[in-house]
């Protein structure tokens, strides 16, 4: 019985820091979200749900409705009208808990900086993460829900936000 009440507070501890990990971007995103230099963009679970429902004889966006209706959640902060995305893709950086991620991607080209993670379970990507710093700009995606890189990457062609076109190196990289 001792053992079990010593082992409680434990269990509790650990169970605060799962949530408070991915929280971090959370807060990141919270952050800069009123900020008027950065374009939001945050997509609920329940909107991702009446999409899904919508049918329509267009082929394109039965495309389109097949890859949101495992989407559970969107979250687009971008900015190019700062004076140092750098600086801000380093502060996001180090709010990355990189322990519950895998890296699929890093790109050095210049003062580009572009990273990618998710986080799996086995073959399924519950989110991904993309982070891109430049002089002059700056972009944080995450996408959660089941994630199919390649219908991701096909979905993000007709999506009209900077940064996301860094998917596309994700097939490049995998093959």
């Amino acid at each position: 019985m001792k053992k079990t009440f010593w082992l409680l507070p434990i269990f509790l501890m650990i169970a605060a820091a799962v949530p408070a990990q991915n929280d971090a971007i959370l807060r990141f995103f919270n952050q800069y979200v009123e900020d008027e230099r950065f374009t939001v963009v945050s997509v609920s679970p329940k909107m991702f749900s009446l999409v899904s429902k919508i049918s329509t004889d267009d082929e394109d966006w039965e495309k389109f409705r097949e890859v949101v209706g495992d989407l559970t959640g969107l979250r687009v902060l971008t900015s190019d009208s700062i004076s140092n995305g750098v600086a801000l893709y380093k502060e996001a950086l180090s709010k990355v808990p990189t322990g519950e991620y895998s890296e699929l991607l890093t790109v050095r080209d210049g003062q580009e900086n572009v990273r990618i993670w998710i986080k799996d379970k086995g073959n399924i990507i519950d989110e991904l993460l993309l982070l891109v710093g430049s002089p002059d700009e700056f972009v944080l995606l995450s996408l959660t829900g089941k994630i199919d890189l390649d219908k991701i990457s096909n979905l993000t062609k007709g999506l009209n936000v900077k940064g996301v076109e860094q998917l596309e190196k994700i097939k490049t990289d995998k093959q």
